[in-house]
């Protein structure tokens, strides 16, 4: 649906028929098949999620250029607006959701299943194996079988303290370039959004040095046992969305610098804050929940 005569929004966009839905969709499956199989250590598997990925961030570069494209048009409203703004709500608390079952899964492995292994009624089946978290004690991988490399555990110190140190000043300055955006100071915003932007690729570089660290010098690995399954499945899911988040305050930092938004319309900024400050939330949870208890 086009604007009015009058060049004015009409009470709803309602957008022209969409391919981008069933293409995102076809992408997404071959994201999911090839790292299941890459994990299971079929070969073919990592090139299968590469595809997937290309193609997906392909779909989506078109998808939201035709959004752009219809909003810098004036074809969006007030009543659009808001449906953006529930539209982004209900995803970032599906966000919530997904993080919740891996943090419940942390606890539960934690406080019941280590322990139910440990207890009396499996001593006749694993005699040697020890009840402790991590699962790694001293002198032995808490693994009667052996199946387990000996491995050492991640502490806080001093990687981790310094991406929570990094997290938590592009908070702050992504807040500096919205205030400053609502001033209607355009330099103030792009400079902010510039350092925000570069906050969050240190921080994806900090940890990709993190993981080298943790396989070449701890041989900690994802199958190193419960602990290792988690720690990776938890920071690794945090690190591709710091990625994503870190996306689109590049894209937003490209629009700024176009002369997208305004003092007064801006929603697209703030999706993209939104994203990023919870982000922030999730990983003072993984900081203290994964590295120091």
């Amino acid at each position: 649906m086009s604007t009015t005569a009058t060049g004015t929004a009409p009470n709803y966009f309602v957008p022209q028929p969409s391919r981008h839905p069933a293409f995102a969709a076809f992408g997404l499956f071959w994201v999911i098949l090839g790292a299941a199989q890459w994990i299971n250590g079929n070969d073919w598997g990592k090139y299968a999620f590469l595809f997937g990925m290309l193609w997906l961030f392909g779909v989506l570069f078109q998808w939201f250029r035709q959004a752009v494209g219809e909003s810098e048009g004036g074809n969006y409203n007030y009543q659009v607006d808001r449906s953006f703004r529930w539209s982004m709500s209900w995803f970032i608390f599906s966000e919530v959701m997904f993080f919740g079952a891996f943090f419940t899964a942390l606890w539960w492995l934690r406080s019941h299943s280590v322990p139910a292994l440990g207890g009396l009624d499996n001593a006749l089946l694993w005699p040697d194996f020890k009840a402790v978290w991590p699962t790694v004690a001293p002198g032995t991988t808490a693994s009667p079988a052996n199946i387990i490399e000996p491995f050492q555990v991640m502490t806080p110190f001093w990687l981790p303290t310094i991406n929570t140190a990094l997290l938590l000043s592009s908070g702050v300055t992504l807040t500096i370039a919205h205030h400053a955006l609502r001033e209607n100071h355009r330099g103030r915003t792009i400079a902010f959004m510039w350092v925000t932007v570069l906050l969050g690729a240190t921080f994806v570089c900090v940890q990709a040095y993190e993981y080298f660290h943790a396989y070449t010098e701890l041989n900690l690995k994802l199958s190193s046992g419960a602990y290792g399954s988690t720690f990776f499945m938890l920071t690794g899911f945090h690190g591709f969305h710091v990625i994503v988040g870190m996306l689109m305050l590049l894209f937003i930092t490209l629009r700024l610098m176009k002369g997208h938004f305004t003092a007064e319309r801006h929603f697209g900024f703030e999706g993209a804050a939104w994203y990023w400050h919870f982000v922030d939330v999730v990983w003072l949870g993984l900081y203290t929940l994964v590295y120091w208890l």
